[in-house]
């Protein structure tokens, strides 16, 4: 009998309530069918040897560093080793080394308040029926001013380019590209020339998109891709493109063959032609020599969204946001379908906010197969959520640690948790924050075991804190943490203050948690003061309060400041019953930014006491 711990597979587990919870038999030996268990007696070796300055070494290790040098470890690694990834001579061949730091990049005397924003939602009067980088260039520029330190994005991860566009930002086609949607086109080089006296019908057209508060992110797609095509039509791909898409090498391609199929296929690659399904295959390779111009197309559109975001970043620092897996039927999965266990789904069980526990349908990676390969894949991620980033929030950072692996098709209780090698995962996000110069919080919320905490705090990762879950007066709350009120995933404080969110979920139909409400409500009124009827003085209120906390950085959700009483997104729903990641801000951006509750909570988020 396969010993299934050894594999990483874990029984029982124990629930929100501290219960015991047994996995059904048949979905362990499925996972461990998946994990190679019935080829393989036990896993196989790791990838790469991972040491750190310090470590003992028995014997001595030839090294070539990434950089070319010649390096020789002996007794022990020393203080001044190269961080970063480099090969030594083993017995049988060359094997990868990886010296990593032991924590993060954590400034000292680090204090700041942000905004945190649904970067979808944040519409100006400029924009094309969703928030691009131009309107958070031009917020940065307006909290940099009234004193903010940072902006917390909702993440950027491409969609696939063809309708019905997923709106989920933690659904992505991929977790290594971005979504072009984002693009500002008037801001892209040639566009006016290109466009001549199209443009103003051009971006009329962009703009009358804002009417519907309700985000249609296909029409946005339609429009944006077209308007983008033709100013690459009409123009000669310039040298510092050609130089950049070559750095990127085969995962570029990859993902520019896959948006170009889509586009004629959907995005959904379970759904294509057989011989397409494999990014391998000649009839695929033919896509890039038959129309080179289409996939350049789509590489040309992920650096135009380099260089946006680098713009954006020069207004004020960005901190990015990571999603846990991908789109089962995306480009990630497309591009690498050995590295994901696709008979599963990743999720949650049941606690007391979700009391159905949550199935988020991304297939998890394999975590041998992710070992075996020295972490590669996990690096490419973190580079790209990295890039132009002061900072990098973690969603579900106990999926480090493990994961919720639910059969395709089947129930949140029918899952299984399933380990991953923590510690080696935890090493390489330190090296890549240390490269970045970059803190990293880890969105710790939910069913946490005290080990993820306590390595968390061991590698300088911040906790991240919401008031609607403490007991605590802010006051109380750790210093290493990023705390804040609500998340996407929660009500707001005017759909707390006002009972609407409560309410949304009854008229939907589904589990309210009225002991739950009713501590977050009285959570609130402990900050809020005597806020009367008023949504917006409690928001103030309680932001002011939370900015007064220990914690190295406090987040105010943009939502908050314009009076939004609907979450972004309602676990358990689909998008007949609830507009999720869909809903723009109710009044244009512009408006939020000068509106007398915007500036006080940014006055808070300055932090002078």
């Amino acid at each position: 009998m396969t010993d299934a711990l050894r594999w990483g597979v874990q029984p029982e587990y124990r629930n929100a309530a501290g219960r015991l919870v047994r996995s059904p038999d048949e979905t362990v030996d499925a996972v461990l069918a998946a994990l190679g268990a019935a080829q393989h007696r036990e896993p196989g070796p790791p990838g790469a040897l991972i040491l750190h300055p310090g470590d003992p070494i028995e014997g001595r290790l030839s090294v070539l560093t990434e950089d070319g040098n010649e390096l020789l470890l002996e007794g022990s690694v020393g203080a001044d080793a190269p961080l970063g990834y480099h090969t030594f001579d083993a017995p049988h061949s060359p094997r990868s080394l990886i010296i990593c730091p032991r924590r993060c990049h954590l400034p000292a005397g680090l204090r700041q308040g942000g905004w945190a924003v649904q970067v979808y939602a944040a519409r100006s009067r400029t924009s094309w029926g969703i928030g691009d980088l131009g309107d958070v260039r031009a917020l940065g520029e307006w909290a940099a001013a009234h004193g903010a330190g940072f902006v917390l994005l909702s993440p950027l991860n491409a969609a696939a380019p063809s309708p019905p566009v997923e709106p989920s930002p933690y659904l992505p086609s991929s977790r290594c590209w971005r979504n072009p949607l984002y693009l500002r086109v008037e801001e892209v080089p040639g566009a006016a020339a290109v466009l001549g006296a199209d443009l103003a019908a051009i971006v009329a057209a962009g703009r009358a998109l804002n009417a519907d508060r309700r985000i249609d992110r296909d029409a946005v797609a339609v429009l944006k891709l077209a308007t983008l095509r033709r100013i690459a039509d009409a123009g000669v791909p310039s040298p510092e493109f050609a130089s950049w898409r070559r750095a990127q090498g085969e995962r570029l391609e990859r993902f520019a063959t896959f948006s170009a199929i889509a586009e004629d296929h959907g995005g959904d690659f379970r759904e294509w032609p057989p011989a397409l399904r494999d990014c391998e295959s000649e009839t695929t390779r033919r896509v890039s020599r038959t129309d080179p111009r289409r996939v350049e197309f789509h590489a040309w559109l992920q650096w135009l969204l380099d260089n946006q975001l680098s713009k954006a970043a020069a207004a004020l620092p960005l901190m990015t946001d990571l999603p846990i897996g991908v789109d089962p039927g995306g480009a990630d999965v497309w591009a690498d379908p050995g590295l994901f266990a696709r008979d599963f789904s990743v999720g949650a069980p049941a606690d007391e906010f979700n009391t159905l526990g949550q199935d988020w349908a991304q297939p998890p990676w394999n975590p041998w197969i992710l070992r075996s390969r020295g972490y590669a894949p996990l690096i490419s991620v973190l580079r790209a959520a990295f890039a132009h980033a002061m900072g990098l929030r973690i969603d579900h950072i106990m999926g480090l640690f493990r994961l919720y692996w639910i059969p395709r098709d089947g129930r949140p209780a029918s899952g299984v948790f399933v380990r991953y090698p923590a510690s080696d995962l935890l090493d390489i996000v330190a090296l890549e924050s240390v490269r970045a110069g970059a803190v990293v919080v880890g969105e710790d919320l939910g069913t946490v075991e005290p080990m993820v905490r306590d390595e968390m705090a061991a590698r300088d990762i911040l906790s991240y804190r919401l008031l609607w879950f403490e007991d605590d007066d802010p006051a109380s709350f750790p210093r290493r943490a990023m705390s804040a009120l609500t998340t996407h995933d929660l009500p707001t404080v005017a759909g707390v203050w006002s009972g609407a969110d409560a309410e949304a979920r009854r008229s939907l139909g589904l589990p309210v948690n009225e002991a739950g409400n009713a501590e977050i409500r009285q959570r609130l009124a402990r900050v809020a003061g005597d806020a009367g009827d008023s949504a917006a003085i409690a928001a103030v209120n309680a932001y002011r309060a939370l900015t007064r906390s220990p914690s190295m950085l406090v987040a105010a959700a943009l939502e908050d400041a314009a009076g939004v009483a609907e979450r972004p997104n309602m676990p358990g729903t689909t998008s007949a019953l609830w507009p999720n990641w869909s809903l723009a801000l109710p009044r244009p951006l512009d408006e939020v930014m000068s509106s007398p509750v915007c500036i006080s909570i940014a006055e808070a988020l300055r932090r002078t006491d």
